[in-house]
């Protein structure tokens, strides 16, 4: 009773006619932000971050909370229907979204999508009111040992569920190591991999690597299937929005993604890229429409996705504000804003802060609510994309891609790394290796062999350390059970399937 007093005191200042005002205005911002290429809400927040010396706190994190909001819902319009994704977190969605626009189904994956970034963001919001408290007891549970079996089950669950064989998706995940190691060491401060170029120290940055992969590779591919006279652009079919069947496929997948998204983004380090790669392997298991996924599109693997997308965005204000801890690039820019107004987010701050918090966890609900009005009526015109003529929309994306990369950080070097990959992912989009795992590799590797250094640090080089903590070598165990347990269940079926006349042994 007593949140709820609080949440209805964060309503009254959340519906002043000021913060209404930018909180439409953080939402539509965001959701243009998304769209684009290469962009994202860190760099727009930190664009904007000036203004923390002429408005109010309430004011400027309401706009902040409402721009990463609508970036997580605009990402997912061009991962569905250019195989674009505008933030890391969305490049789960473009697998089986681009399948389901490039079938004539776009509508439908635009509209689950929407549909369950609003449940799912307002379960996490819900979540963050309610339920802080617990998911970060249960986040601190977690140390080095079981950050890095966390991240060993995410390596072998996305590696198993993409591509036409685990084998490919193990090798394209090492390349995403190999890219992931470029730069300096943060524990020993030597460079790797940097080739003595300055312009490499600070690695590879995740959204070039999936804008070069995703957006350059498939267009490439793209304009090479036209020219051979294979366009697999399909018309849209039927109506702009799901029917029935769609709904009844789509609502479990929406509260799925909802429960793995929210705790594993409250945790520290959690972020939004596992969560969506379980989400999507979970779906991919559950699913009795199997053939879809991969193929035509399967409607459970955008639902999931970007429900679990939505409510790890909420998640991760959990440790920021609770515990100070940003697990994000958004959360450290929005941190390094609550400094500028002197304000130390902490244990404290739900008491000492109770408008500014109440105020922002009420005004999420509202963001909510309005990026799905914006959104709904919105997807009969993001559709229309797919009518541009073929050589302009590739050249279109070709030229948002250059420009959102050369944005980052207004490097050439940047550029030529987005072609060079660019070229890659053509290369495995023709050779059928998976193209998500490089990226999942890129930003867990260095996480988990940061987190592998520091476990092995704090034990003394034991590795018991990784199976004697319970949590630790549960963790390790699903992840060995979802290594084998495919291919024993297959040995399982095969045999069956023969009979037991064709036992050896047998007379």
């Amino acid at each position: 009773m007593e949140t709820l007093g609080h949440l209805a005191h964060g309503f009254s200042v959340a519906f002043t006619p000021v913060n209404l005002l930018w909180c439409l205005l953080g939402t539509t911002l965001g959701t243009a932000i998304g769209v684009l290429p290469g962009l994202g809400p860190a760099l727009t927040i930190a664009l904007l971050l000036p203004i923390t010396y002429q408005v109010a706190p309430e004011a400027s994190f309401i706009l902040f909370a409402g721009i990463y909001y609508g970036a997580m819902y605009g990402g997912s319009t061009t991962s569905i229907l250019l195989n674009t994704p505008g933030e890391s977190a969305t490049i789960v969605t473009a697998l089986e979204g681009n399948k389901m626009a490039r079938s004539g189904r776009g509508g439908a994956a635009l509209a689950t999508s929407a549909i369950g970034s609003f449940v799912a963001g307002t379960i996490g919001t819900l979540g963050v009111a309610f339920l802080a408290p617990v998911v970060v007891k249960f986040a601190l549970a977690f140390g080095p040992a079981e950050y890095f079996s966390l991240m060993v089950l995410a390596f072998i669950t996305v590696s198993a569920v993409l591509g036409s064989s685990s084998v490919r998706g193990l090798t394209s995940l090492f390349a995403g190591f190999v890219i992931g190691m470029i730069g300096v060491d943060l524990q020993t401060g030597q460079p790797r991999f940097t080739f003595g170029m300055t312009e490499l120290l600070d690695g590879v940055d995740v959204i070039i690597a999936a804008v070069g992969l995703f957006a350059v590779g498939e267009t490439l591919y793209m304009a090479s299937r036209r020219y051979a006279g294979k366009d697999e652009i399909v018309p849209l079919k039927g109506s702009l929005y799901m029917t029935a069947a769609e709904w009844g496929r789509s609502w479990k997948p929406w509260l799925r993604g909802a429960a793995i998204g929210f705790p594993i983004g409250a945790m520290p380090a959690g972020g939004a890229e596992i969560p969506t790669f379980l989400s999507y392997a979970i779906e991919k298991k559950l699913s009795k429409h199997k053939e879809e996924f991969g193929t035509v599109g399967a409607i459970e693997g955008v639902a999931g996705p970007e429900a679990a997308n939505n409510a790890s965005a909420a998640g991760v204000l959990v440790p920021m504000l609770t515990l100070g801890l940003p697990t994000s690039a958004t959360a450290a820019i929005m941190l390094s804003a609550f400094q500028s107004y002197g304000i130390n987010p902490g244990p404290l701050l739900l008491t000492t802060q109770g408008d500014l918090v109440w105020g922002l966890i009420a005004s999420l609900f509202i963001a909510n609510v309005i990026l799905v009005i914006l959104n709904l009526p919105l997807i009969g015109l993001w559709v229309r994309l797919l009518k541009i003529p073929a050589p302009q929309l590739y050249a279109g994306i070709l030229v948002f891609a250059t420009v959102g990369t050369y944005g980052i950080s207004q490097s050439p070097v940047d550029l030529v790394i987005l072609y060079l990959l660019g070229g890659a992912g053509f290369l495995m989009r023709r050779f059928d290796f998976p193209t998500a795992p490089v990226i999942i590799g890129m930003i867990l590797g260095p996480l988990a062999e940061t987190q592998f250094r520091r476990a092995m640090t704090i034990s003394n080089g034991d590795w018991s350390v990784f199976y004697k903590h319970p949590l630790s070598l549960t963790l390790l165990t699903l992840a060995f059970i979802g290594l084998v347990g495919p291919h024993i269940w297959a040995y399982v079926e095969h045999r069956r399937r023969r009979g037991p006349e064709h036992v050896p042994g047998d007379a």
